[in-house]
């Protein structure tokens, strides 16, 4: 949005020149959307299933990117973004619990972390169609980007038509002869020898696993506050507190206002501005990579050790080159933030996402999926709220807070 949003430009035009406070609230106020679509998911997502949750979300964000391309006035523009953030809380704390259960366990590592990398396929084009549309002069300047949401969130609903419930939370129904049939389309070599007896193996460890989780009778909400044997207050702890993590690396200082930073903290120009974000979210694809190939090797614990400390150098490499003051130093501040990218892709990008799914049981996963993409979209809301007065009141020592707050989290991993 940091590229669309803007007081002189053909969207300040059509909503009366915005100051940078309104500004600001048009862009967090979708964060606000997706942590209410996280609330929805943490009541209902567990008794509606992974499935028929995505496609829900997947439609409210066709809705609210029609309301947000027909804006006219601010009003209409705030309800269209709460609209399409609460789709994409919805998706963002179901889709995870979703891969989780259909992946097999060798696999689901790359897996998710693929899902970070697709995510920031996503952000690559708005950049560089934000960019590309910079030099055209009429509303569809900014009409048509946010539009285009709409493509992907059609597409997800489409795709998600053909393709099965999870086998856990079929069980969990009492649909033990369709869980079967998606265990057996789920089966690599379902005509080899010992296929049969692998698919047994498969569906008698789901059964087990829910009837030790369903020992104590029906849920209940207190449940996800207490110690016990199987302590799902620290689990619930842990599915927030590592998004808590993410938050507050400084991640989306960079992702949602990179332009921003690079014009008025290193005082680069508009145009080359935007091509530095442009290139930012290219570095942050390649980064994203990388766990594709270590997330299954090096371990979830290590991936964010290894990402927090690379972080903590960059923003610190950041603070020093740009207290100096001199635009050859703003340049090369420029490239720490690029390995701040890769760095990022390495751990704090795809583990936060898929973690909870894989610390909670079957019985609270859905709830604690969506209580991590809660804690998730609140914290964006914060750092995107306090990043524009931290930028405008302290410039360049903004990076010395993340710098301690990354260090901090190797030793708490």
């Amino acid at each position: 949005m940091s590229g669309l949003i803007g007081a002189d430009n053909e969207f300040g035009k059509q909503f009366n020149h915005p100051d940078a406070g309104l500004q600001g609230t048009l862009t967090s106020i979708y964060d606000i959307g997706c942590a209410v679509g996280c609330l929805f998911a943490f009541f209902c997502g567990h008794r509606v299933g992974r499935r028929r949750m995505i496609m829900a979300g997947g439609t409210i964000m066709i809705v609210g990117t029609v309301i947000l391309g027909s804006s006219y006035s601010v009003a209409q523009f705030i309800v269209g973004r709460i609209v399409t953030g609460v789709g994409n809380g919805i998706n963002s704390s179901t889709v995870p619990a979703y891969q989780s259960e259909m992946a097999l366990s060798k696999h689901r590592g790359r897996l998710l972390s693929a899902q970070g990398t697709v995510t920031i396929v996503g952000l690559c084009i708005a950049y560089w169609m934000d960019y590309g549309l910079s030099f055209v002069q009429s509303p569809i300047q900014w009409r048509l980007p946010i539009s285009f949401q709409s493509f992907f969130a059609i597409c997800l609903v489409l795709q998600m038509i053909p393709l099965p419930e999870t086998p856990r939370w079929l069980c969990e129904q009492d649909r033990r002869e369709d869980a079967v049939k998606v265990l057996t389309r789920l089966q690599p070599d379902a005509g080899a020898p010992g296929a049969a007896q692998r698919l047994r193996q498969s569906l008698l460890e789901i059964e087990t696993a829910i009837a030790i989780e369903s020992a104590g009778g029906p849920f209940h909400y207190r449940e996800l506050f207490t110690r016990g044997k199987i302590q799902n207050l620290r689990r619930m702890i842990l599915c927030g507190l590592v998004n808590v993590q993410q938050q507050f690396t400084g991640a989306n200082m960079i992702n949602y206002y990179a332009p921003i930073v690079y014009q008025n903290v290193m005082h680069l120009s508009r145009n080359t501005s935007l091509i530095l974000g442009g290139c930012t979210a290219i570095v942050y694809l390649i980064g994203s990579f990388i766990p594709l190939w270590s997330m299954d090797r090096i371990g979830r614990r290590l991936s964010l050790m290894v990402s927090a400390a690379g972080l903590s150098f960059c923003f610190v490499m950041v603070s020093i080159l740009l207290s100096v003051g001199t635009q050859r130093c703003a340049y090369a501040a420029t490239s720490f933030v690029f390995i701040f990218q890769l760095f990022l892709g390495i751990g704090y990008l795809p583990v936060p996402w898929f973690y909870p799914s894989e610390v909670t049981t079957t019985r609270i996963r859905a709830r604690g999926q969506a209580f991590a993409g809660f804690v998730n979209w609140m914290c964006v809301f914060i750092v995107v709220q306090i990043t524009p007065i931290a930028i405008s009141n302290i410039d360049w020592r903004t990076f010395i807070i993340f710098a301690c707050l990354c260090a901090s989290w190797v030793r708490i991993v």
